[in-house]
């Protein structure tokens, strides 16, 4: 409920900008305060380059001239930071990722948790009031900005749902730091990372804050969502995102994902066992609807919510986030003894199949000396396979059609 309250007050809001003030870890450093503003590259279109280049390095100075010192959110966790980090990928699931599915302006205030807390309420104070200045000067550019990034992400043919840090691209941060080591512990016995801040040093640090897409997908003209996946209709009305039901059932012919692999981490993560790594074969196909089932147009304010949610190999997807993790069970089966009658016709009737099979017998030994995955080979392509296993149940409506 409270991701609903939050999306209730974004959306009513409706702001160009959006800060949210966090207390960090992970190192020992001099700063009181870092700055993580979302991803640039990911933001994209001319936002993100304006963030990165014109907005970032005004609060920088805003801050400087007040002497308060800041650098970007040190990415690190149990190692110096003097080694070089990367920019941290905020996605969707974080507040700024998920407030630039609007193309708007996130920044995300991290005080260090060992400095007084005076020193951090006073720090995370000054860094609102500079933000709160730069953009009442910023405001129209900020505004058109956004505009025209919408604009081009809808645009686009495709949309990147994957990102990798670009290593061909390295920026170089004048850091300060404390000198840092390794001594044995006195619980474990085993080395421990130490900190020395009778020692602090200032140094070049590499640091990666440029992304590039991994994945891209075309973007369709529609996603069709049935009626029946509730709790996911509900999340897009939440976000205000435009819908329409069909008037009487229909049948359309609709691009059907396959979902091909996936992984899925072994603790859970928000209550949720995440899954990761997602891929999709894709067919088309004429499916019948029902009335009352949703079709979702891409092209609409909540574009890039769409996009991140409703495509499966997104990292923050419904379909990662178990919405649809029916669909990963195989309820339905066969009885050996009666299957073998129908696997038999099926070899003597369908040539192509039969030769394929003793392929896959000849070239397998496993294979070949297991009946019951033999029969199994078979059942998973005659009709009484279940059609409805592994099969994506959100369906994309072609730009062509």
């Amino acid at each position: 409920k409270n991701a609903l309250a939050f999306a209730e007050i974004f959306h009513l809001l409706k702001p160009d900008v959006f800060i949210d003030t966090h207390v960090s870890n992970g190192a020992d450093y001099q700063y009181a305060l870092t700055h993580l503003f979302t991803q640039h590259n990911k933001l994209g279109g001319p936002l993100g380059g304006y963030v990165h280049s014109d907005i970032m390095p005004k609060l920088e100075a805003a801050l400087s001239g007040k002497n308060w010192d800041i650098t970007p959110y040190v990415n690190v966790f149990n190692r110096p930071p003097e080694t070089g980090f990367s920019q941290f990928m905020d996605f969707p699931r974080y507040s700024t990722g998920y407030t630039a599915l609007w193309n708007t302006l996130g920044l995300m205030v991290e005080t260090h948790m060992l400095k007084p807390y005076k020193t951090r309420v006073e720090g995370t104070y000054e860094l609102l009031k500079s933000m709160i200045e730069i953009t009442e000067n910023e405001g129209d550019r900020i505004k058109a900005l956004r505009a025209a990034s919408h604009e081009a992400f809808t645009a686009a043919a495709t949309y990147p749902i994957q990102w990798e840090t670009d290593t061909t691209k390295t920026s170089t941060l004048s850091f300060k730091g404390y000198e840092s080591g390794y001594i044995p512990s006195e619980v474990t016995g085993a080395l421990r990372l130490y900190y020395d801040r009778n020692k602090p040093l200032t140094k070049a640090v590499a640091y990666q804050d440029h992304y590039k897409p991994s994945v891209e997908v075309t973007v369709p003209a529609a996603y069709i969502v049935p009626q029946g996946w509730w709790p996911v209709v509900k999340r897009l009305k939440a976000n205000h995102v435009e819908m329409k039901s069909l008037e009487k059932d229909s049948a359309m012919t609709v691009e059907v994902y396959k979902i091909a692999s996936y992984q899925t981490i072994s603790s859970p993560f928000e209550g949720h066992y995440l899954h990761y790594n997602t891929k999709v074969t894709a067919i088309e196909e004429t499916v019948r609807f029902r009335k009352g089932d949703y079709i979702v147009a891409t092209l609409q304010p909540g574009f890039r919510y769409i996009m991140e949610t409703l495509e499966p190999g997104a990292p923050d997807s419904f379909f990662n986030w178990n919405f649809f993790d029916t669909v990963l069970q195989q309820k339905e089966g066969f009885s050996p003894y009666v299957f073998e009658d129908t696997a038999k016709k099926m070899l003597e009737t369908d040539e192509v199949l039969r030769k394929t099979f003793e392929t896959e017998k000849e070239n397998d030994k496993a294979f070949s000396g297991d009946w019951f995955a033999q029969l199994n080979w078979l059942y998973q392509r005659s009709v009484h396979y279940e059609k409805a296993y592994l099969r994506y149940p959100i369906y994309r409506v072609s730009k062509a059609q």
